[in-house]
């Protein structure tokens, strides 16, 4: 009688290693994200912006890593990195140049090193407005003047680079997608200050006990309904037929699909809509402007012109990053090269026309989903009187997906592995087949 064989579920080395090296660069990351830049009174300053029509600004800020609130080193996170990411993201749409060039390995390459010399730009150009922001508020800078503006300037640009830095390193020698790692583990460090926070409002009578458990009630739904919707796709039904190679070789004809997701733009539809809505009230702050400042009044998350506008502003950007993202043209021609056809669709033009009609469709539900989920956090947040509870559909989102991807690539890494180790098991044996034939 055989005993049965157990699988083997420990982590291989090379695998205890990724994850090792991924954990400390995140620790370092926060570490860096909770050390304030030298010659600022962080109080002065986080005081003057809590109280700020700009608030909203500095909390998107802060919630996708940065400690601009705060006049960390790190104060402007990985926010310079994604801005110019996005931006040629958005260019190889429009440009073919630059779209072609995303096609091509070395391409990618000069895409990846103009991205860097676009993020040192930005950070040098969002480092010195904030300089200049902080040296217009009472006490918030010491001794202003040239001297502690450049010190600044180079302070957050050089923690922007090495911010940059730390998230290719965890791209290339760890686990997941570095860049999305340590916005995720900046929003899961704030849930344990955010569970004490939400504790205190009990004890002191703020929110009542059946507020918070309807809140936490709430919140598990949402993960839930999140992480159903990311993994959700529309199945286009692909069909190859049966080819002969040559030399006899015979392609057996094979049935798959293309699978398009629900929320193919991802979060990025939220952080469009969040960074424009946000810009009356910030710009109120900074120029004490009478129109802007009644504007910004309009603007009241929690208002009804507020949730709606925010709404459709997300619905539009869905349909728009989309189309930027997802090209059907591209996808068609690959697809007719191959010689597959969706059935009972031509290919080609026709091909390319059908897939974006199904895109169509899906997006709008993608798109009021997100909608939904951004607004949600606000409306909860006033129902049951919990101030700045942290809860936003943003981070959500973020942690969600980024979660769920790594995940996967550790599986995928494991499955490897097994191969791999399953190949080396089977050249030994054949080897040693060989030197007994001989």
């Amino acid at each position: 009688m055989t005993t049965p064989r157990v699988p083997n579920l420990a982590i291989d080395d090379e695998l205890k290693r990724k994850l090792l090296f991924t954990l400390t660069i995140l620790v370092i990351y926060r570490i860096g994200a909770h050390i304030a830049a030298p010659g600022v009174n962080v109080t002065a300053l986080a005081d003057f912006i809590r109280n700020s029509a700009a608030a909203g600004f500095f909390g998107l800020y802060d919630a996708l890593g940065g400690g601009l609130s705060r006049a960390t080193v790190f104060a402007l996170g990985i926010m310079p990195y994604i801005s110019a990411s996005i931006i040629f993201q958005l260019a190889g749409g429009i440009a073919p140049s630059i779209g072609k060039m995303q096609k091509d390995e070395e391409g990618k390459k000069k895409i990846t090193q103009w991205t860097r010399y676009l993020t040192v730009f930005i950070a040098l150009s969002q480092a010195y407005t904030f300089a200049l922001f902080t040296e217009s508020i009472p006490g918030a800078v010491p001794s202003p003047g040239f001297s502690s503006r450049l010190i600044m300037v180079v302070t957050l640009t050089a923690g922007a680079i090495f911010v940059m830095w730390l998230g290719e390193q965890i791209t290339e020698r760890g686990i997941g997608n570095g860049m999305s790692l340590l916005i995720t583990f900046s929003i899961l460090e704030r849930l344990w200050p955010g569970s004490l926070q939400l504790l205190q409002f009990v004890r002191t009578g703020v929110v009542t006990a059946f507020g918070a458990v309807a809140f936490l009630a709430i919140l598990v739904l949402v993960i839930a309904a999140v992480v159903a919707m990311t993994i959700a796709a529309r199945r286009i039904p692909i069909q190859i037929p049966r080819k002969v190679m040559g030399r006899g070789r015979i392609r057996e004809g094979q049935k798959t699909f293309i699978p398009i997701r629900l929320i193919t733009a991802g979060v990025m539809p939220i952080i469009f809509a969040q960074t424009i809505i946000i810009v009356p009230g910030t710009l109120a702050s900074f120029t004490q402007n009478p129109v802007l400042q009644d504007l910004a009044g309009f603007f009241t998350p929690g208002d009804w012109p507020y949730n709606l506008t925010f709404g459709a502003m997300i619905l539009v950007f869905s349909y728009f990053y989309t189309s930027i993202i997802f090209n059907s043209v591209d996808l068609a021609e690959n697809l007719k090269k191959q010689g597959g056809f969706i059935p009972g669709v031509k290919p080609g033009a026709s091909t390319a026309d059908y897939i974006d009609g199904v895109l169509g469709r899906i997006t709008l539900p993608g798109g009021l989903f997100l909608a939904a989920i951004a607004i949600l956090p606000i409306l909860v947040s006033g129902w049951f009187n919990i101030p700045n509870s942290g809860f936003g559909g943003t981070s959500v989102l973020i942690v969600v997906g980024v979660l769920l991807d790594t995940i996967a690539q550790v599986e995928q890494h494991r499955t490897l592995r097994k191969y791999d180790g399953f190949m080396k098991t089977g050249r030994v044996k054949f080897r040693g087949r060989q030197q007994r034939y001989m």
